[in-house]
């Protein structure tokens, strides 16, 4: 079956993801809900989004929805299932998938490093510009601005003699 993902949410009483999508074949418009069972305020969301995503009967459904937004649908629901507002689960996301630039990645554990990289990996492939867009420039020369005198590093100073 050809079907286009238009929107996806969630739906917290009772529990479920509900996909609105197209269906290509007739043109009409369809709402899939998708009960979400087992899940509490302790479950995993990555792992939950994996399963809801290769379950076989929503697999055709989900094939265009990413595994990014099925998680912080997830998110939201154990936020509330916590007992916290939509706003509180919202900033809780913003900083889960937000890096900072002054954090030392080298001090983190391998499964948080590996969800860091991940958002790098996704924010660089949006702002990537394709052959195909149509802002795309190929061989950009940009100067930069000197404002002030560079400074020189010492190891760059001594001479080529001394080699």
């Amino acid at each position: 079956m050809m079907c286009t993902a238009k929107k996806c949410g969630i739906r917290f009483q009772p529990p479920a993801i509900i996909l609105i999508y197209e269906n290509e074949m007739k043109g009409k418009s369809r709402q899939r809900i998708m009960p979400v069972r087992n899940f509490s305020k302790f479950s995993d969301c990555n792992r939950a989004a994996e399963q809801l995503k290769n379950n076989p009967r929503h697999k055709n459904y989900l094939e265009q929805v990413s595994l990014r937004q099925l998680e912080k649908l997830f998110s939201f629901l154990r936020g509330y299932l916590w007992g916290q507002s939509l706003a509180e689960t919202m900033e809780q996301i913003q900083r889960e998938t937000t890096i900072d630039p002054e954090e030392d990645l080298n001090k983190l554990d391998d499964k948080e490093l590996a969800k860091r990289k991940s958002i790098m990996d996704e924010l660089f492939e949006k702002n990537q510009k394709k052959k195909d867009d149509p802002n795309f420039v190929y061989d950009i020369e940009v100067e930069f601005p000197q404002d002030e005198q560079l400074q020189s590093c010492g190891w760059d100073t001594e001479s080529a003699d001394e080699f």
